[in-house]
């Protein structure tokens, strides 16, 4: 179980070691994790490692029944001890997220074999989780920074992924990382005319709407986007689909904005579905979308810009992170300049797009159409998998 042989030569084992699989799967690294491995078992022999409740393709691992009131920085760290002491014998150690860093260094020097890790976020780009996690913050910040010492090659999913470690972690040799960018199954995300799912969620299909996906972080923007929402053309729906609140705090102010939000622009106009939907009813969010919304103050990537454009969505974005180089400006979407210093003139930028979008339905359109060639293209997780078997050879060459 958790192991899938592939006919490639040489015949490579990779450990890969992640927390999130599926069917828990609940952010943009998770997906990265289940649609790279499937392409990579099609090259290589992957054994998966990943966090909780037994798995038929996994070999997974709850926390150990002594730790369950700890801290959960400390649960996680019991986890990844799990992890290395059940892992079978392989080549290479791959890691994602600090979640599961320790146990890529860990398996690495016990198994002598290298260790690669994929960069999806930096904690140091995240001091807003000092807040909700105290202790555990600082734990999980000296457990990645001490795996981005320890790393014999590190792969960043973008360009500006790459900019922000050296910047957070000098001390990495920028000839150790290697780019690989994040990708987009684009037989599954691609266009569906069904909209019995929008109907299920309360989502109008006789008007336009502006659509946002995204769990509730100040990494996502989201309190941004809804001031910006107060200027959005009235002819325009609002539908967020918006769930798990990092803090109770967060979570009241962005319901009390919603609120605030539903009343100015009347009843039905935004719409709020605050549970994780499933795939099929994400499809058709993004398909029947005028425009798709990601107002993010930090974003490695973002793999649901990628979402979005393979729906044939244009795209208003923040230009953080590697989302420039996901969404071509004027091409696939919208760019908007994040002021974290006027955050009033970034609200009034994106309320800017949505609008010229809005008035022009056809340019939202023919930058839909663009945006899915563009995925198609160039985030194909077949290339993506190949690039990262070629990281691999290139590791094991030197190590």
């Amino acid at each position: 179980m958790g192991r899938v042989t592939a006919s490639y030569a040489p015949r490579v084992r990779v450990g890969l070691l992640t927390k999130e699989w599926p069917p828990d799967v609940y952010g943009g690294a998770g997906v990265h994790v289940q649609q790279l491995a499937e392409q990579l078992q099609r090259l290589i022999e992957v054994e998966v490692q990943c966090f909780g409740a037994p798995r038929p393709d996994a070999h997974a691992y709850d926390v150990p029944e002594g730790l369950r009131a700890a801290n959960p920085a400390l649960q996680t760290l019991a986890v990844d001890i799990e992890m290395v002491a059940g892992l079978g014998p392989v080549d290479l150690v791959h890691s994602h997220t600090w979640y599961a860093n320790l146990a890529g260094q860990v398996a690495g020097r016990l198994q002598g074999v290298p260790h690669v890790l994929t960069a999806h976020s930096l904690e140091p780009l995240r001091p807003w989780k000092v807040e909700q996690l105290g202790g555990g913050y600082r734990l999980s910040s000296w457990v990645e920074e001490s795996a981005y010492r320890g790393a014999d090659r590190i792969i960043a999913v973008s360009a500006g992924m790459a900019a922000d470690i050296t910047a957070a972690y000098p001390f990495v040799d920028p000839a150790a990382i290697s780019v690989v960018h994040n990708g987009i199954d684009t037989s599954v995300f691609r266009p569906d005319p069904d909209t019995s799912a929008l109907a299920a969620c309360g989502v109008s299909g006789s008007r336009p709407y502006a659509l946002f996906v995204g769990r509730i972080t100040p990494q996502k923007g989201l309190p941004h986007l809804l001031a910006a929402a107060r200027h959005f053309d009235p002819g325009l729906d609002l539908v967020i689909c918006a769930s798990s609140p990092e803090t109770p705090e967060l979570g009241a102010q962005v319901e009390q904005a919603i609120a605030e939000l539903g009343r100015e622009r009347g009843a039905g106009r935004v719409v709020w579905i605050r549970e994780h939907v499933d795939r099929r009813t994400l499809i058709q969010l993004l398909t029947h979308a005028l425009v798709f919304l990601c107002p993010s103050i930090y974003e490695p990537l973002g793999i649901v810009n990628l979402e979005a454009m393979a729906c044939e969505t244009a795209v208003v974005a923040s230009a953080v992170g590697g989302i420039p180089e996901v969404v071509v400006e004027g091409d696939t979407g919208t760019l908007v300049a994040y002021t974290p210093d006027d955050p009033a003139a970034f609200e009034r930028g994106i309320a800017d797009a949505v609008n010229a979008l809005a008035h022009e339905p056809q340019r939202a359109a023919a930058m839909g159409r663009a945006g899915r060639e563009r995925a198609m293209a160039h985030f194909s997780w077949q290339a993506i998998a190949q690039q990262t078997v070629s990281v691999y050879e290139e590791t094991l060459a030197t190590f």
